[in-house]
């Protein structure tokens, strides 16, 4: 059997000690960071660059997320971003040449009250606007889409309909690091794990370098990748970020046949429901409500996860949860990310996408690695500036962002 097995390498990428100097510096090995690097590389031509984890390759929100991919925001910014990434998506798959099992099954937003329906309705309209592919479907196009889901009258939240994006759907997200990782290292770049960054070093307001647990690394530009501990590390540069970070839980059933067959989301109720390739259920909550760096929470928001869960899809109540797990969201005062300059010279910042980092990971890398090159952000990233926090330019996501707002 062992035979009819593809090829496979020992190691996708290079495991190297740090040298002495860069070029540029990512710190995190996450989504966002491997992505910056590898459009560094392929786009911008720099190729001495190192990847900073400090613990292991996508060990962080990487691979603690429920994988949805949609590009169904509200605003003009948001969308744009998104929907860029959402395009960068439907072709990454050939230009990485891995098969992360990107998966267009479309993602359905139901509306449970009057406001939800006049805010979804209002959101696909503006998607329309944006070029971005949205319906409003009533609730029995909703089951006739998910037979599983429960529209009925009868119950506490009953669905009064959903927005639907077709090209929107899921992807293997270790996967999706493990592609990003094996192309940065081909085109040169070093990713360098158990390194954790402890300090930076300054000439005056421009950063040079960094300090790790593995040595002094000088650095032309350095920039943050590290979602939710991005204030901790923008705190040892000197300056403050307008985010908080929460712990986010979800769970996965064990395997089951394939009964789901699209991704449903409902804020109003906290939980968003798809199954993965193999059959688990994969399911997400709301936010623990108190600030922390922890990779768990409180048992309380799985209870009332399953109790939406079942309530929706009341097949549920048949199956079993296998595991549960935490990552750490990093969430704005907008619920909208922070993609540019910092007040420290050649010292970038990429932060707060909240429940969106997933999605958004090769448009965030794209437009990172255009702001580190040239020194000015992207078009697509330039509303995202830190800068916005003080002219009160904010970019609202709320009511599109997830259900982690």
């Amino acid at each position: 059997m062992a035979d009819l097995l593809p090829e496979h390498p020992d190691f996708l990428w290079r495991n190297p000690d740090p040298k002495p100097s860069y070029d540029a510096i990512i710190v995190g090995g996450g989504g966002h960071g491997l992505a910056t690097a590898y459009y560094l590389a392929k786009h911008h031509g720099m190729t001495n660059i190192a990847i900073l984890e400090r613990g292991w390759l996508a060990g962080g929100n990487m691979a603690r997320n429920t994988t949805i991919i949609r590009s169904n925001y509200l605003w003009d910014e948001s969308a744009a971003i998104y929907e860029h990434s959402l395009r960068l998506w439907e072709a990454l798959p050939e230009e990485l040449e891995y098969d992360f099992l990107f998966s267009q099954r479309g993602v359905m937003n139901l509306a449970h009250t009057l406001q939800d329906v006049r805010e979804s309705v209002r959101r696909v309209g503006a998607n329309k606007l944006n070029g971005v592919d949205a319906e409003w479907l009533e609730p029995e196009q909703v089951k006739e889409l998910c037979p599983i889901l429960n529209i009925g009258q009868d119950i506490r939240y009953p669905v009064l309909g959903a927005t639907y994006q077709p090209r929107a759907g899921i992807a293997k997200h270790d996967h999706v690091a493990w592609a990003f990782a094996r192309k940065a290292d081909e085109l040169g770049v070093d990713i360098i794990q158990n390194c954790e960054v402890t300090g930076f070093l300054k000439d005056g307001n421009r950063v040079v370098g960094v300090q790790t647990n593995r040595g002094t690394i000088h650095a032309g530009k350095v920039a943050l990748c590290a979602a939710g501990h991005s204030s901790v590390l923008a705190k040892m540069a000197g300056f403050d970020l307008p985010i908080q970070s929460h712990p986010l839980q979800a769970l996965v059933s064990e395997l089951h046949e394939i009964v789901h067959p699209t991704v449903v989301m409902s804020n109003h109720v906290h939980v968003y429901v798809s199954q993965a390739h193999k059959g688990e259920l994969v399911m997400g909550a709301g936010i623990d409500s108190y600030n922390g760096y922890g990779q768990r929470g409180g048992f309380h928001v799985i209870e009332e996860q399953m109790a939406a869960a079942v309530e929706l899809f009341p097949v549920f109540a048949r199956a079993h949860l296998l595991r549960t797990w935490g990552g750490i969201v990093d969430v704005t005062l907008d619920a909208s990310p922070i993609v540019g300059k910092s007040p420290v010279e050649n010292l970038y910042v990429n932060c707060g996408w909240g429940t969106g980092g997933f999605k958004g990971t090769p448009g965030a890398g794209w437009t990172m690695a255009h702001t580190i090159a040239t020194d000015e952000p992207h078009a697509l990233n330039a509303p995202f500036a830190l800068e916005r926090f003080e002219t009160g330019a904010l970019i609202d996501e709320h009511g599109a962002a997830a259900v982690a707002h």
